[in-house]
């Protein structure tokens, strides 16, 4: 009988896909890339052709060894790495690290792991796809070459172990950008303005908003406007001049690909992005279900395609028809491709049997498997069913030349939200009905109720926004997200505090440096082509050797000329007027992997070192001792008083020496302009042009 050898890369996966295939069938894990470029050098002949060097991975030798043996063994060895273009390559790695040759060695891919995947792509079996292979290559390569040429300048000008990365960098700019418009906001004014009005036959009050006169809407943006039109409204007869019905659906939601699955999964569950790969990995490679072994519960995680196989398709269906009933049935397929390239050979995220509810797996599971396969389960069904629909009621009610309006909604038909809702459709289905109005009524007003807002700045980043706009600008992949965001956040440049992202004054400092000595690598258009030159590789339109050749030579001009020019501007430590208490030498101010701190020159003699507290020449409004800059606990700047903790003053914008003249509280810089600190007070003013040179 013939023997067989498919290699997978992990164990897990391994275990899962043993139970599918026969006795003359030997499942074994390479454990992920068995080759790679050598850490200790650039390993690519920039002389030569830009031929990479690979070296096998350190640790790796005794499981070649294994594979080795076992292939030597077998008539035909299946290469079954993951279906992306990382998995090809790890398969032509293997292919090329074990000697096999072409004949009796195949690629097969699925993108489930279940019994029918699994043993049709053997009958699929193919060839290794160079176009995949060498997408990754130059992928990889274009990385490497960032990353160990540009580095060593940034360690030599912040002086520690730093680094830069193709996707990273840009990801840090777009931080950093956020960071910079929302220390600049100013708040503007706005008033709002609700009418109260007794409804015959309601206990309750009617809730009107203002809209403006009966011509176009208006903004109150004062006080003085907001009396104004109270004044203008005094003895006003309000009259219903207007009813409209109507109905509203709200579609179903797509499944879930890479990015979408990330974003909810921090919005629902308060997942970080790391964490939800891990947990879809698990759920992707098997996990033990009792009375039924090892199963692969979910498709494959990486993935931006909303494509759903027909079988999967007419399972969910059949499931929906059975436990919801006919109507709830989604009538079309609704997935459309978005137009821009996508990897379609898969599918979105869904679960590989969807009579495996999360009910029927829950004592299999953990806690926090149970609640991703949750999420991915509901979305999946969800996206197979009919819309749910509403019943919209809205009135305009008008009173000396204003208008106030009214709406409310009613859902009479659940559809796909009998499955799937979140916060933002169960606060939809509130607010008071205006159906018992009649046109042309007579309101009787009750009270106004008047309220100062201000505008509020763009919010920080999160996980999941950041996700969401690097996939919207088409900067990296959905393999690349999750390693993006934990590599920002493990190099200090970034702090996660809650769930929000903040750029520390380490990764300040590094952004600066990259947007002035390396402007196209964190140029978000210039990434974006570059992915884009890397999806003409996979399609094998555009050689990978033409996409690296066009590249290394600027960057390599680009790190020359920023040496030299890095080297002009290069500050050596600054003495502080701070005396070391252990040899009293002037101690100095050097960079860490968390921001500045005091170190006694004398070192290694002398080791001393202490935190360092920047003064800002400015007074505590509170204790009068001096304003100085320190930095939370995970490296968020902020301004407090170096009497702290006895003194609590603290902010996030930087106070200036001028107070308010309206209400004497300290003026807060933003952008080109002083901001009181007392939001309410709304004063701002003009910086002074030398502080604004500053």
């Amino acid at each position: 009988m013939a023997k067989y050898l498919v290699i997978v890369e992990s164990p897990a996966k391994a275990k899962t896909i043993k139970k599918f295939l026969g006795s003359n069938y030997e499942v074994v894990a390479s454990n992920g890339h068995v080759r790679d470029l050598p850490k200790s050098q650039l390993g690519i002949d920039v002389e030569h052709d830009y031929e990479p060097k690979y070296i096998t991975i350190r640790g790796k030798g005794d499981i070649l060894a294994k594979l080795r043996k076992e292939a030597k063994k077998a008539d035909k060895v299946y290469l079954a790495t993951d279906p992306d273009r990382e998995g090809e390559a790890i398969s032509w790695h293997l292919k090329n690290t074990l000697k096999l040759d072409d004949k009796n060695t195949s690629r097969i891919t699925f993108n489930e792991i279940t019994k029918n995947a699994v043993k049709n792509s053997i009958k699929q079996a193919r060839a290794i796809n160079m176009d995949l292979v060498d997408s990754q290559q130059a992928r990889r390569m274009l990385d490497r070459m960032v990353g160990y040429r540009i580095s060593p300048l940034l360690w030599s000008k912040v002086k520690r172990g730093l680094s830069a990365g193709r996707v990273q960098s840009v990801a840090l700019r777009i931080i950093c950008d956020r960071e910079e418009e929302i220390n600049a906001f100013v708040p503007q004014e706005y008033w709002s303005l609700d009418a109260e009005f007794a409804v015959k036959g309601e206990k309750k009050p009617l809730i009107a908003k203002f809209y403006g006169d009966t011509k176009k809407k208006i903004t109150i943006s004062s006080a003085e406007e907001m009396e104004k039109i109270v004044t203008a409204l005094e003895g006003a007869q309000f009259r219903v001049t207007e009813m409209k019905a109507g109905e509203r659906r709200k579609s179903a939601p797509l499944p879930f690909t890479t990015s979408t699955l990330q974003q909810e999964a921090a919005k629902v569950l308060n997942y970080s992005t790391q964490k939800t790969m891990r947990l879809a990995q698990q759920l992707y490679e098997g996990v033990d279900i009792k009375g039924n072994g090892t199963v692969g519960l979910i498709s494959y995680l990486r993935t931006d395609s909303t494509r759903i196989s027909e079988e999967a398709d007419q399972a969910a269906r059949e499931f929906i028809r059975k436990h919801y009933g006919e109507e709830s049935v989604g009538e079309t397929d609704q997935n459309k491709g978005s137009g821009k390239k996508i990897q379609d050979a898969h599918e979105a995220i869904r679960p590989t049997y969807v009579e495996y509810t999360p009910a029927a797996v829950k004592e299999s599971l953990s806690r926090d498997q149970f609640r991703l396969y949750q999420l991915i389960w509901r979305r999946f069904v969800a996206s197979r069913m009919q819309p749910a629909r509403y019943e919209t009621v809205s009135a305009k009610i008008d009173g000396n030349g204003y208008r106030f309006t009214a709406s409310s909604s009613k859902r009479v038909f659940d559809g796909f939200m009998a499955v799937y809702t979140n916060d933002e459709d169960v606060v939809e289905d509130e607010g008071k009905t205006v159906s018992s109005l009649g046109e042309h009524s007579q309101l009787t007003l009750k009270n106004y109720v008047k309220a100062q807002h201000f505008t509020t700045p763009p919010p920080h980043y999160t996980e999941a926004s950041l996700v969401k706009t690097l996939e919207e600008l088409g900067i990296g992949r959905p393999s690349t997200y999750a390693p993006t965001i934990t590599t920002l956040i493990a190099r200090h440049y970034v702090a996660k505090e809650e769930k929000n992202l903040y750029v520390t004054e380490l990764g300040e400092a590094v952004n600066r440096i990259m947007k002035q000595a390396f402007p196209s690598i964190v140029d978000v258009n210039f990434t974006a082509n570059l992915e884009g030159l890397l999806d003409c590789v996979e399609d094998g339109t555009v050689s990978w050797k033409t996409v690296v050749s066009n590249f290394y030579p600027d960057l390599e001009e680009a790190v020359e000329k920023a040496g030299e020019e890095l080297e002009h501007i290069k500050i050596e430590d600054e003495v502080s007027d701070v005396i070391c208490e252990e040899c009293g030498r002037n101690m100095v101010i050097k960079y860490g992997p968390h921001g500045k701190f005091l170190a006694c020159p004398g070192f290694p003699e002398c080791r001393n070192t202490r935190p360092y507290l920047e003064r800002i020449g400015v007074p505590c409004p509170k204790c009068g001792r001096d304003i100085v800059i320190r930095k939370t606990k995970k490296g968020r700047r902020y301004y407090g008083c170096e009497n702290n903790p006895d003194c609590d003053f603290m902010s996030w914008q930087k106070p200036s020496a001028k107070h308010c003249p309206k209400c004497g509280n300290v003026l807060l810089e933003k952008g080109s302009r002083l901001v009181c600190m007392d939001e309410t007070c709304g004063y701002s003013e003009e910086k002074a042009k030398e502080t604004q040179n500053e």
